[in-house]
């Protein structure tokens, strides 16, 4: 069995994710569309709430312009249900690309009559012990928000819609761009979570180099270190993102709910803070690792030395007592052999007590 392999057989963490968010290009990359997608539509305004469950787009053009804030979000991507409610709704073509490209940079970008913007959620898969992504798209317009997942399994939303069910809430009184605030806030507060996950098996890590400190460590810290890396690509854009929405002069956005984005941004720079501090803490924890390699294999030298030198006298005397010489010094002495044995074990114990009381024991 290679090297490599035996490597990949210590890995606990699946690599099979990571590499394929760093290997992604976007422009080349041939996504295979889902079978069936899933449109939620919530309607409502302060006193009243709707919530209808579609399984085509063609269905969301009678909620333009009810006077109603609206919410569609579709889940799952294919390119002619995109198409279909982006011209329904007057989206950019631009902007339906990078909704249907899947694995960008986080970004928004702003139009006549609408705000994109494109983020990850994040997840920490706890059986496979690494992080997973996933893109949205977020449309902002004149009483509405789309939203645009690749799948329907799993999201962060679900806060949100109970709140909508809630009568006289901040998010059934307030317009669409409170929505689209929402949205963008819990992606962001979901990442801290993560960053938790993270954090425990960072602690757990920092443990196991100390009590250990084996391959199986270096294991982890390699694969440590390449969910940090998917970490950061996907956290650190966010910032430009809600940074565009508080630079932003569209009338779409409510000079009230700008003071919300500004909290969003001291969120995300916490998260992006501690992104950096977790990439610190496992380059202390490499060296750790390292300063503990070395360490033991300095007690191996060290052993080795204090063998080498106390057999030195054995073998300096037997190598003098083994010459091929006719006449040496107690070479016909009948005590000769006793005496030599005795000065091999003599010579020995005393250096053992002259390096005990030099403390070159004391680790």
């Amino acid at each position: 069995m290679s090297i490599t392999k035996n490597f990949q057989r210590l890995m606990p963490f699946n690599k099979k994710f990571t590499g394929e968010v760093l290997r992604f290009n976007p422009a080349v990359e041939k996504r295979k569309e889902p079978a069936d997608i899933k449109v939620d539509v919530y309607d409502y305004n302060a006193k009243y709430e709707e919530h209808y469950e579609f399984a085509s787009v063609h269905h969301c053009n009678k909620f333009k312009g009810n006077g109603h804030v609206t919410w569609i979000n579709i889940d799952g991507l294919r390119k002619d249900d995109v198409e279909v409610i982006c011209n329904e709704y007057g989206i950019h073509p631009l902007l339906i690309e990078d909704i249907l490209s899947v694995g960008q940079r986080a970004k928004m970008d702003e139009t006549e009559n609408t705000i994109f913007s494109l983020l990850n959620m994040l997840y920490f898969n706890k059986e496979a012990n690494c992080i997973e992504q996933e893109q949205v798209s977020i449309v902002l317009g004149k009483d509405f928000v789309l939203s645009f997942q690749e799948e329907a399994n799993r999201d962060v939303f679900d806060p949100l819609r109970e709140k909508l069910k809630v009568a006289g809430s901040k998010l059934r009184t307030a317009g669409a761009d409170y929505l689209c605030y929402s949205l963008i806030d819990i992606i962001v507060d979901s990442y801290y979570s993560v960053l938790e996950e993270l954090g425990e098996h960072i602690e757990t890590l920092e443990e196991d180099i100390i009590h250990r400190g084996d391959t199986h460590s270096l294991a982890l810290i390699n694969n440590l270190r390449k969910e940090l890396i998917i970490l950061k690509r996907s956290v650190n854009p966010v910032r430009e993102v809600v940074n565009g929405f508080l630079r932003s002069d569209s009338d779409l956005v409510n000079e009230k709910i700008i003071q919300y984005f500004k909290d969003v941004y001291d969120h995300i720079v916490q998260a992006n803070d501690l992104v950096e501090n977790y990439r610190d803490m496992m380059m202390s924890l490499q060296d750790l690792y390292l300063n503990k390699v070395n360490l033991r294999m300095n007690e191996v030298m060290k052993v080795m030395a204090i063998v080498t030198c106390l057999l030195a006298p054995a073998t300096v005397i037997g190598g003098i007592f083994g010459m091929n010489f006719q006449s040496i010094p107690y070479i016909h002495n009948q005590y000769g052999f006793w005496i030599a044995v005795s000065l091999m074990l003599l010579i020995p114990l005393w250096m053992i007590y002259a390096f005990k009381k030099r403390g070159w024991f004391k680790s």
